[in-house]
């Protein structure tokens, strides 16, 4: 009796893990990337998929191409560009990355501190958010990309008049 009510628990349990599941996976339309062009030598492609949200169009995407380093207290930048291409004849933009690894920074002394491991980008980009849509992007083998969802404040505020 004992293992019957012990078997049953664990069937209910799997089936409202797997109902979550299915309910997390429909958050997200199913994207098709083939379209898109095949990496060029050196150089992979990477895609971000968004999950459904509501109001879109409120909504925004800021993505960051860089590598980690170890590095000193000084500010770091990544050298290079990200430049939005047209796919053409079908409406789609994808992003081209081009760097060679290189970091620009200031010149501070750190006297005594230890290296440590940071995420040195270039100029982020800003993007609209579009789960219909994948963000595609080509960045040389050694960068990563990264990002975040901007989200606006609930009441809009009002400039000052001087």
């Amino acid at each position: 009796m004992k293992f019957s009510k012990t078997l049953i628990a664990g069937l209910v349990l799997m089936a409202g893990v797997n109902a979550f599941a299915q309910k997390k996976a429909e958050k997200f339309e199913k994207l098709q990337i083939e379209m898109f062009p095949k990496a060029k030598e050196g150089y992979k492609q990477v895609y971000i998929q968004l999950p459904i949200e509501k109001n879109e169009r409120d909504l925004k995407v800021e993505v960051f191409a860089g590598i980690e380093k170890k590095l000193d207290c000084n500010n770091y930048f990544l050298m290079g560009s990200m430049k939005s291409q047209d796919l053409q004849g079908w409406g789609y933009n994808y992003y081209e990355v081009e760097s060679n690894g290189e970091t620009g920074g200031t010149l501070m002394a750190c006297p005594g501190q230890k290296l440590t491991n940071k995420f040195v980008t270039l100029k982020p980009e800003i993007v609209g958010y579009n789960s219909k849509l994948p963000l595609v992007f080509y960045v040389p083998k050694d960068v990563e990309v990264r990002y975040r969802v901007l989200r606006p404040d609930a009441a809009m505020k009002k400039a000052v008049q001087k």
